[in-house]
């Protein structure tokens, strides 16, 4: 299982929210490239970074400290928030970013889902980010008609490969993860699931490698020192 520690960016700096809200925000750092070195020092192959304005405008305002994470760190990165048309996704694939994660626009225009993982195959991942079993939007600031089932089906019949399912309701509650949610999806679905919201100790790790997932999404935890990140790396291994 691959871990992924988690850069949110909101105004060029590194952020937490709690269960999503932006009236909630916890800065962590204003250099966010330096975190990214951080995460690279203590082993990490990939970064999941979330830009939270674009999440809700449409927009990249964070493009450029996408970019710096990316050149600083050397690892991998993927990236999410506010991508919906198929200029934005090409501006950061071309610019070295390594995987494009959609979310509102993968449920609200499926047209353009369809054009983005025809055209870019596995560098396109899709975000579920699930409230009571449904799926939010506009960076979970609403929430649709669509089950997580549903959801998941029609991305597998479209071709996407990469899932990955947060579950607002325990994001940045340091509550622990939902293991009931990722054993049914991924026992179910033959997706590569990754797994996010609430890994908030080594035994999170550990169960959720146990299930054979793709990948771990670890936030608020690291910030806290709640997990060691070298020693979580280890053990997703």
């Amino acid at each position: 299982m691959i871990l992924f520690p988690a850069i949110d960016l909101y105004e060029g700096k590194a952020v937490r929210l709690l269960r999503g809200d932006y009236d909630n925000m916890t800065v962590y750092s204003d250099r966010p490239a330096e975190v990214g070195c951080a995460f690279a020092e203590a082993g990490a192959e990939w970064i999941h970074v979330v830009d939270l304005e674009g999440a809700k405008t449409g927009a990249t305002p964070n493009f450029d400290t996408v970019l710096a994470i990316k050149r600083k760190s050397g690892c991998k990165v993927e990236i999410g928030g506010g991508i919906r048309d198929l200029p934005t996704v090409e501006r950061y694939l071309s610019a070295g970013i390594d995987r494009v994660i959609l979310g509102t626009a993968a449920l609200c225009d499926e047209i353009f889902l369809r054009q983005a993982v025809a055209k870019y195959g596995e560098k396109i991942a899709v975000g579920a980010d699930l409230r009571d079993g449904y799926v939010a939007v506009k960076g979970w600031i609403e929430t649709s008609d669509t089950t997580a089932d549903a959801f998941c089906k029609r991305m597998r019949q479209i071709g996407v490969k990469t899932l990955i399912v947060t579950d607002i309701s325990r994001d940045g509650a340091m509550k622990g993860t939902n293991r009931e949610l990722y054993r049914e999806l991924s026992g179910r679905f033959d997706l590569q699931i990754t797994a996010s919201g609430g890994v908030s100790s080594l035994d999170d790790v550990e169960a959720l490698a146990a299930l054979g997932l793709y990948g771990a999404i670890i936030g608020k935890a690291y910030y806290t020192g709640a997990i060691d990140l070298r020693r979580a790396i280890e053990v997703a291994k």
